[in-house]
């Protein structure tokens, strides 16, 4: 799927990939980074390490609940948004008042003024562009 193909292609670039740890969209993207050799971490909302899905090298245990997604992003250089749950628009609002690079991978969430992009190649081409190329 897109998410997945999201970690992949970050992973070959070399960043690191931050999810929330659980599953669906955050399982897939962990899945892609580890088919290509890349390091996960899960920022995970309950209290318990096993939470965390399968893919995740590093799971940091918050108990804060939904308030992790501050966390999420706060982790990371940029935001690649795939999908379209509330989190998802939580950890897009909390980037753009970190000053973090945002892109919303098609179809998503509607945020003004915020770049979108196609693809995932395309997604992560652009937040990579964004940071100056750096790898995160």
């Amino acid at each position: 799927g897109r998410a997945e193909e999201v970690g992949r292609l970050l992973a070959e670039r070399g960043c690191t990939v931050v999810t929330g740890g659980l599953g669906e969209v955050m399982a897939a993207a962990s899945r892609g980074a580890k088919a290509a050799g890349g390091t996960t971490i899960g920022i995970l909302p309950g209290e318990r390490r096993e939470e965390a899905n399968e893919w995740v090298d590093h799971a940091v245990v918050t108990g804060i609940g939904h308030a992790r997604n501050l966390a999420v992003v706060a982790s990371g250089d940029a935001v690649i948004a795939v999908g379209g749950s509330w989190g998802t628009l939580a950890e897009i609002g909390f980037a753009l008042r970190l000053g973090r690079p945002v892109v919303i991978l098609e179809p998503g969430q509607a945020v003004e003024g915020v770049p979108r992009a196609l693809s995932p190649e395309e997604a992560v081409e652009l937040v990579l562009s964004l940071l100056g190329g750096a790898a995160a």
